[in-house]
């Protein structure tokens, strides 16, 4: 299977692992994450991971590091493209330039729409503590890295998450340097009864 080793980690696509792998080894290998600081993630890759990488929906990657001589799974992160719209009047001069470029302006909305690779899902793997064998400003670099090596083929300079309106979880992206930019409303009540989920982007350098 082809890998991508980033700062001591490897990058496997789930992809790959479907097209090379028996399915029961598969099974083995996503049933050892758990994060149980966001049941979603865990949900997702154990149950909707290989169905949406088959689908050509999403696509998973699953990062792993060497520990006491194994190769164990730290975390994963998905990757899906997506459109969405971006006020105007949330954009700084300096960021609004950057962002015109690879969207259209709509002036009956006043906000540009883009097409661009949304990170969405990303957690660490807390079986076994594993979780403390890669940091979260670590797991979402690699997530970034990934994206940059793809817009170097099909163009582009932005990424964007989608993340519960919790302070902890916007800080930890605007330390990383993504920038709130709007709020997506749900249709149902999902990740913990929230109604709706905080936006942001970031300009990939």
């Amino acid at each position: 299977m082809s890998d991508i080793n980033i700062s001591g980690f490897k990058v496997i696509s789930l992809n790959d692992m479907i097209n090379n792998l028996e399915e029961e080894r598969i099974t083995s290998i996503l049933s050892s994450f758990s994060c149980p600081l966001n049941e979603d993630v865990t949900d997702f890759l154990l149950h909707k991971s290989v169905i949406f990488d088959k689908q050509s929906i999403s696509r998973t990657k699953l990062v792993f590091t060497s520990f006491k001589k194994q190769l164990v799974l730290v975390g994963y992160f998905t990757l899906a493209y997506k459109d969405f719209t971006i006020p105007q009047r949330v954009l700084s001069r300096n960021l609004r330039d950057r962002i015109k470029k690879f969207g259209s302006y709509n002036s009956d909305i006043k906000a540009y729409k883009i097409s661009a690779p949304l990170i969405a899902q990303l957690g660490k793997n807390f079986t076994n503590e594993y979780n403390k064998l890669i940091t979260g400003d670590e797991l979402l670099n690699i997530a970034c890295k990934c994206i940059k090596e793809v817009q170097l083929n099909i163009g582009g300079k932005i990424v964007y998450v989608e993340c519960e309106d919790k302070t902890r979880l916007i800080e930890f992206y605007e330390s990383n340097g993504f920038v709130r930019f709007s709020e997506r409303q749900l249709d149902t009540e999902c990740y913990n009864n929230s109604k709706y989920l905080i936006q942001l982007l970031r300009y990939l350098e």
